[in-house]
């Protein structure tokens, strides 16, 4: 190091003396002026050949500072303490996001009629428009960015989407629900440009990733209708970027802070559009979490230095990160306050807060549980569901073999009837009258739960569950003088008792049943009974009793009635109601058990003839049909570039197989890469292969229907990763082979025919992209290059 500074000295010495003669000499000069505080920041996987130095930032091609080296010293020193505002406009990212937004926005209004999942989305819009809640296993933001601009457009959301290829009227701003996505999809070019120029990658290979995001024909058709996966994307494409940027900055600068601030907004951005949008966020981390690292040897650096910087970003990521989602949510609360046909996946509280909610229903109930009370038992997590019983009675034996009680069966049921009503009775009390004086039960105390059309009661015994041998069978006690004994006395546990002063009410209380002789609390297991249950779910009582699945409340509630008693009830119902107006849920109550259904209601997984699985993506097995025209086979059917995602599937085998050649010869002691050059070429693999298995292996753990859609995170890493790949091999012959110059010249002709290549499949397949282009029979099979792609044909 001292070897280094003093050589620094002498060549600004000589620098002083003899000014820079050229723009190349200039640039070399001023790196060579860094001081040693601002080389020390530059991280040590950056590359430092001249070549790549001329190839900084996207704004300074042809850009290059003139001024002396004393000049660039206050530069820097004074960083600190100024903000600079230098809007730069470089003629690449122009040119892609010109290029992008034709392909995009080219007759985007077409076809005029719902396309594959604008079915859903376009109703999540419209019920925004409304007012009206609704529940999506997603965060709210792609929804409410399409929202926006739909409703500037003036959409009252009137249209109700009610199938694939429905024609829209005349109310719906096509141009205007379509909008974003489109715009998010052209930006992606340039960012991804800028991504690699950042990674100081040449301007020709980042201008062939633009290019490669322009013509690939799955991006280009998921960006042109009312989805959400461009907007994904661009939020973590952005948010990748900025951390590049952030973390080549001089910390706490301004533009630290600023690029910091940017980075926290997209990347939670991305996870406010989809919760997949996490892998982007967490690779992040891991950029952050690497670049400390890397800075951890230098001992110029005091311990205090990096420990006060490692708590900045920290502090900066999460203080944004959260402040972007909590507003979105708090947005999304704001604008969805009308009870809507989603409400019922919610708590019964919650939903007694929307406007012309359950408030509405439940007017006038009694607020209190007491003995000789008439109430709904709904499963307060997960699958929406009402404690059930009926007269029918569990079979002598099961499908396996198993026997059962034979008692009356216990179910789950999705729907509101009559047989979910159930009596609160005291043990010892022998009527079920409410008495004059009110006997009100609160936790801990002992009941039993009487069915109210059969006046059996509540029963579990230790007889295996049907569907969950597990557990034991829940029934209604049917006595047929056998030595079965009754075990129907339930322990009324609430859990939010703190909250209540330990008392039972009505749609507020969390409740858990513990049976007093087996400790076994009542659940839903979520389990489908067969036809003898009639479809319905499956009640069991399991003897580990704190899981989500075991907490019930009251939904609907009345006092059993007796002619003689009209006065007390009288009294009862004028001092105990529930508020006519809506009830006051606070955001964080809201915001919390939102985030419990998001994350835990999961649908059962259900085949679908476009699903793929994840092993079929990187070679395209599988496309989606998006739309078909009703007079021609003209369609849009979701496929990618052919040409580019093989290509690019190579191209991660060929950047593994050079980096287990590199660490073999290095362990061999043959440094075949100078430091500078390693260190880039470990950079690449690091965050753009990482970034890349972050956003695919996980699908192979995901027990759901999964589509080719899915797969589109990781493909922009691919194509990344392929850009980077190409940048080393060129090197490579350059460096390697440079007694040869025809190779590299062979080289780049293998590269022009194969852009040439996408560039052809790209117009070929624009006809699946667009669906303007009328087909025939043939046409479409001439199209269908693998006999898994289900291309459609019902016209001759």
């Amino acid at each position: 190091m001292e070897t280094i500074e003093g050589s620094t000295v002498r060549n600004r010495k000589a620098q002083q003396k003899k000014p820079p003669k050229s723009e190349e000499e200039t640039t070399e000069v001023r790196d060579e002026n860094l001081s040693s505080n601002e080389r020390h920041q530059r991280p040590s996987d950056e590359p430092s050949s001249k070549k790549h130095e001329d190839d900084d930032d996207d704004g300074k091609e042809g850009k290059r500072s003139t001024s002396t080296p004393e000049k660039d010293e206050r530069d820097v020193e004074n960083d600190r303490f100024s903000v600079t505002v230098n809007l730069q406009f470089n003629g690449a990212t122009v040119g892609l996001f010109l290029l992008s937004f034709l392909t995009r926005f080219y007759r985007i209004g077409y076809p005029g009629g719902v396309v594959f999942d604008e079915i859903h989305f376009g109703k999540f819009v419209s019920l925004y428009l409304k007012n009206t809640f609704y529940f999506d296993q997603h965060p709210p933001l792609g929804k409410l960015l399409i929202a926006g601009a739909a409703g500037t457009a003036g959409y009252s959301g009137s249209f109700e989407f009610p199938k694939i290829g429905s024609e829209y009227d005349a109310s719906v701003p096509v141009f205007a629900l379509r909008f974003v996505p489109a715009l998010c999809g052209s930006l992606l070019a340039p960012i991804v440009y800028s991504i690699l120029r950042q990674m100081k990658l040449g301007q020709g290979i980042s201008l062939l990733g633009g290019l490669l995001i322009v013509f690939d024909n799955a991006l280009l058709t998921h960006s042109r209708f009312i989805l959400v996966e461009s907007i994904l994307l661009f939020f973590a494409a952005l948010g990748i970027l900025a951390i590049l940027k952030f973390l080549q900055a001089e910390p706490f600068s301004a533009r630290w802070w600023t690029q910091g601030t940017i980075a926290a907004i997209s990347l939670t951005a991305a996870v406010c559009v989809k919760f997949v949008g996490f892998y982007s966020y967490l690779l992040a981390v891991y950029m952050m979490g690497r670049h400390v690292w890397q800075e951890l040897p230098d001992r110029r650096r005091s311990s205090i230095y990096l420990t006060l910087k490692v708590l900045a970003m920290a502090t900066l990521v999460l203080c944004v990160s959260a402040a972007i989602y909590l507003g979105c949510f708090y947005v999304h609360f704001a604008t969805l306050y009308k009870a809507g046909p989603h409400d019922t996946v919610m708590t019964s509280a919650f939903q007694a807060s929307l406007e012309g909610g359950l408030a509405s229903i439940t007017r006038g109930q009694p607020l209190r549980i007491q003995h000789g009370s008439q109430i709904t038992l709904k499963h307060t997590h997960g699958r929406v569901c009402w404690l059930h019983s009926h007269p029918h009675v569990y079979p002598i034996k099961y499908a396996d073999g198993r026997g059962s009680s034979h008692q009356q069966q216990v179910t789950c049921y999705g729907f509101k009837d009559v047989n979910n009503w159930w009596i609160v009775k005291r043990p010892e009390k022998e009527g079920l009258m409410v008495g004059e004086e009110p006997d009100y039960i609160e936790n801990g105390d002992i009941v039993q739960l009487v069915h109210g059309v059969t006046s059996r009661a509540l029963n579990t015994h230790d007889v295996a569950s049907p569907m969950s041998a597990l557990c034991q069978e829940v029934s209604c006690y049917i006595d047929y003088n056998i030595s079965m004994p009754a075990n129907l006395l339930w322990k009324v546990e609430i859990l939010n008792s703190k909250d209540s002063s330990g008392k039972w009410f009505a749609i507020s209380s969390q409740v858990r049943f513990i049976h007093v002789n087996t400790t076994a609390a009542l659940k839903f297991t979520g389990e489908q009974l067969p036809d003898w249950g009639f479809n319905q779910f499956e009640v069991a009582a399991d003897r580990r009793q704190y899981t989500i699945d075991t907490i019930w409340n009251v939904e609907e509630h009345r006092y059993t009635q007796h002619s003689d008693k009209k006065e007390v009830l009288n009294k009862l119902l004028t001092t105990e109601m529930i508020p006519t107006e809506r009830t006051r849920l606070s955001f964080w109550n809201k915001f919390y058990e939102l985030q419990m259904k998001m994350l835990l209601h999961a649908d059962k997984v259900e085949g679908h003839m476009y699903s793929s699985e994840p092993h079929e993506w990187p070679l395209m097995d599988k496309g989606i049909a998006y739309w078909i025209d009703a007079d021609s086979n003209a369609q849009i059917h979701l496929l990618g570039n052919v040409v580019l995602w093989y290509s690019a599937t190579i191209a991660i085998a060929l950047y593994v197989a050079f980096l287990v050649f590199y660490l073999i010869r290095r362990r061999r002691q043959f440094y075949d890469l100078e430091p500078a050059e390693w260190a880039r070429f470990r950079m690449g693999g690091e965050i753009l292969l990482v970034g890349y298995l972050l956003h695919y292996l996980p699908y192979f753990f995901v027990e759901r229907t999964l589509f080719l859609y899915n797969y589109l995170p990781a493909l922009l890493f691919k194509i990344l990763l392929l850009c980077f790949t190409i940048d080393h091999t060129q090197m490579v012959l350059r460096k390697f082979v440079s007694s040869r110059p025809k190779l590299a010249g062979l080289f780049w002709a293998f590269v022009g025919v194969w852009f040439a290549g996408v560039l052809y499949f790209f117009r070929r397949y624009s006809a699946l992209s667009y669906g303007m282009t009328a087909l025939s029979a043939d046409d479409v099979l001439e199209l269908r290059l693998k006999d898994t792609w289900d291309l459609i044909v019902h016209k001759p």
